[in-house]
């Protein structure tokens, strides 16, 4: 993902909806049964809701602080990407606990949150290479943003799905 594949939006903006994400993995998760978080739908995309938490605490702290970190401490490294797909089948996120993985996220969300309200202009717009691009730190927290919003809607389509809890 690159600059121009993602809206960019402000600091104080983004670390609102960053600090959203949490609350609404876990109003998403609320009361549904083991059984009801591992079903997979067609309107909830590639990933059951328990696999969704999986995916989102394991970016969070394996790809977003992860880069930060990088972007904070080394000039321009090249960042790798995060292939979730196959790594939700290599660590069976069916078989994890989903409460736990949203209770991770939240830890690792909030983490990414104070590191990036924390920071100064001038760290803001360190760089580092993704995806072929150069980004600055401003632009991983827009990217982070979109993020959300994707999985956003896939967990409101695979909620609407799913019988009610």
């Amino acid at each position: 993902m690159g600059t121009a594949e993602f809206p960019v939006v402000s600091l104080a903006e983004a670390l609102e909806r960053l600090a959203g994400m949490p609350p609404f993995l876990e109003k998403a998760l609320a009361g549904r049964t083991a059984e009801a978080l591992r079903i997979r739908t067609e309107a909830g995309g590639e990933f059951s809701l328990v696999e969704q938490a999986c995916h989102l605490r394991d970016l969070e702290r394996e790809g977003y602080l992860h880069r930060l970190h990088r972007m904070l401490i080394e000039d321009t490294p090249e960042l790798p990407g995060f292939e979730g797909g196959e790594i939700a089948r290599m660590r069976n996120y069916q078989a994890q606990d989903a409460h736990a993985a949203a209770c991770d996220f939240a830890r690792c969300r909030a983490a990414l949150v104070a590191g990036l309200a924390a920071l100064d202009p001038p760290q803001l717009q360190r760089t580092a290479r993704f995806g072929g691009r150069l980004i600055s730190v401003a632009d991983l927290a827009s990217m982070v943003v979109d993020h959300d919003r994707g999985h956003r809607e896939e967990l409101q389509r695979l909620v609407a799905s799913l019988p009610a809890p």
